[in-house]
């Protein structure tokens, strides 16, 4: 365990260098945040009844949305995996006496937490002093702050999982795009960052529901506004648990059937 913790720590140390790359994406995060929540009050000052969240409540999600984007979002691939592939790096990582598929997931992690502390901690900062209706709000409650902390953690774990699973697709079709894109845009839209799922027809919260995507960001972030009952955070959590061991084993098993296959060519 302490050799992948250090191929976390490389990472995680690597990503931090780049603070320009994250002062340009603290910057887009604030222009598509405002976008975002100006359409919601649009669409809140036109009239409705019965929505599902309240427009404080909309504005925080948006808002943890824009802050968190680096952890959460499943459009971003770590294009070192792929290129390790392509170019037969591969057979490098190979050499090391170690199982391919943690090395792998543990430096997605060390990756996305680099990139998200460089951004999170300035944008919220900013927005908690913006005036209503674009202010950042407050949790909840303790307790549901609390959940959130574990639920966030747990879709650190999982958003990982889905990241690792990519690439390792990737070695049996040797293309990126294709499938793992139908993938990526699939996960997109049922994950919350689109559109709340809250916001989304009763057929497709059902089938995001049976998907691992929704718990990725969508549970922490309406435990984070009070959303969901304490209950129902608690249920999401041992889903959340259930999704990352499912998907480590599975993405475990894969590896290793798919490195039976790979043949590096080169001259």
């Amino acid at each position: 365990m302490k050799a992948y913790f250090t191929y976390f720590k490389l990472k995680f140390i690597t990503g931090l260098q780049y603070r320009s790359a994250a002062w340009a994406g603290i910057a887009t995060q604030f222009f598509f945040g405002f976008v975002y929540i100006m359409v919601y009050i649009a669409f809140y000052e036109s009239g409705g009844d019965n929505l599902p969240m309240e427009l404080p409540q909309v504005v925080t999600y948006l808002w943890l949305n824009q802050a968190l984007l680096a952890l959460v979002n499943q459009f971003s691939r770590d294009q070192e995996l792929f290129k390790l592939i392509r170019e037969g790096g591969i057979s490098y990582e190979l050499a090391r006496p170690k199982n391919l598929y943690f090395m792998w997931y543990f430096k997605v992690i060390g990756q996305r937490l680099a990139d998200v502390t460089l951004r999170f901690f300035p944008l919220v900062l900013v927005t908690s002093l913006l005036p209503y209706p674009y202010h950042f709000g407050l949790p909840f409650s303790l307790p549901h702050f609390l959940l959130f902390l574990l639920s966030l953690g747990m879709g650190t774990l999982l958003v990982a999982a889905l990241t690792v699973f990519y690439p390792i697709i990737t070695l049996l079709t040797m293309n990126e795009k294709g499938i793992v894109n139908f993938f990526i845009t699939m996960a997109d839209i049922l994950s919350g960052i689109v559109v709340p799922i809250p916001f989304f027809p009763k057929f497709l919260q059902i089938l995001s529901s049976c998907l691992p995507f929704q718990y990725i960001s969508d549970l922490p972030f309406r435990l984070y506004v009070g959303n969901l009952s304490l209950q129902e955070g608690v249920i999401g959590i041992f889903l959340q648990f259930f999704w990352v061991v499912f998907l480590i084993f599975l993405g475990n098993c894969l590896m290793k059937k798919n490195l039976t296959r790979v043949v590096v060519q080169g001259g």
